[in-house]
């Protein structure tokens, strides 16, 4: 039964991601512009971590997609509550679960074809990484994906229109990026901003990537990343479904 609401939720969102393409590579724009026109500067600079400058910055970059795009997944639920979608598919029987994990599942996907497109441009541009490494990549991108997308779900069936939405994500989204080491190692930042930056939980997955870039699976950075991933994604999916079980209430 699980699987089949899951499925029908998934299904109906993909058509309509399928019907606005233009969206979904829009998407992909700023880290590629991130790609073309920062990623040269760093080229042959020490930046305090193992592997080239591309894969100390790719890495980043793609975890960045999680970040905007699993945040601000949330902006579709408001619009489909002020047209009194979401009331009517309260009425259903279809699990408060799946009402989550459909949506969740389509928008990791979205992503993970971006991250795809991210990885061929730096290939191109001279990114040269393990194909094992990569593949991790992707995998902690979807993971990132469902749970960040989860927690902006939930956050969207407890407010009332996208001007609240906005600066709370915005305001949450910010010190992530900054303090999460994704455009530059925090081993380059100050003593105090980087016993700071252990309080981000995106921090892990971000070395836990780029350690996977340069061949390394068995390090104490992928370790954590694994760990924290995988505590993010299950509370953030019990937070979501709880969310939606509420507001059906």
């Amino acid at each position: 039964m699980l699987v089949h609401d899951t499925a029908l939720i998934f299904g109906r969102h993909a058509r309509q991601t399928l019907r606005s393409r233009f969206a979904m590579l829009f998407g992909v724009l700023t880290p590629l512009l991130y790609l073309l026109l920062f990623g040269p500067l760093l080229t042959g600079l020490p930046l305090g971590a193992r592997g080239t400058s591309w894969q100390v910055l790719v890495p980043g970059l793609l975890l960045q997609l999680s970040l905007f795009g699993g945040a601000f997944a949330g902006f579709s639920v408001i619009v489909e509550k002020n047209l009194g979608i979401v009331e009517r598919m309260r009425v259903t029987p279809v699990s408060r679960l799946a009402l989550l994990l459909g949506r969740v599942l389509r928008d990791a996907l979205v992503l993970l074809l971006q991250a795809v497109l991210l990885v061929l441009a730096a290939l191109v541009m001279g990114l040269r990484a393990p194909l094992a490494g990569v593949l991790a990549g992707f995998a902690f991108v979807a993971l990132l994906a469902l749970s960040l997308a989860s927690l902006s779900y939930a956050l969207a069936l407890r407010v009332r229109t996208p001007q609240e939405f906005g600066p709370v994500v915005n305001a949450l989204t910010m010190p992530s990026m900054l303090l999460s080491g994704l455009m530059l190692p925090m081993a380059l930042a100050p003593g105090w901003l980087d016993v700071l930056s252990h309080l981000m939980p995106l921090r892990y997955p971000v070395d836990a990537v780029r350690d996977a870039y340069t061949g390394s699976y068995t390090t104490a950075p992928m370790l954590h990343g694994v760990l924290v991933t995988l505590a993010l994604v299950a509370s953030a999916v019990t937070v979501g479904t709880r969310a939606f079980r509420r507001a059906g209430a």
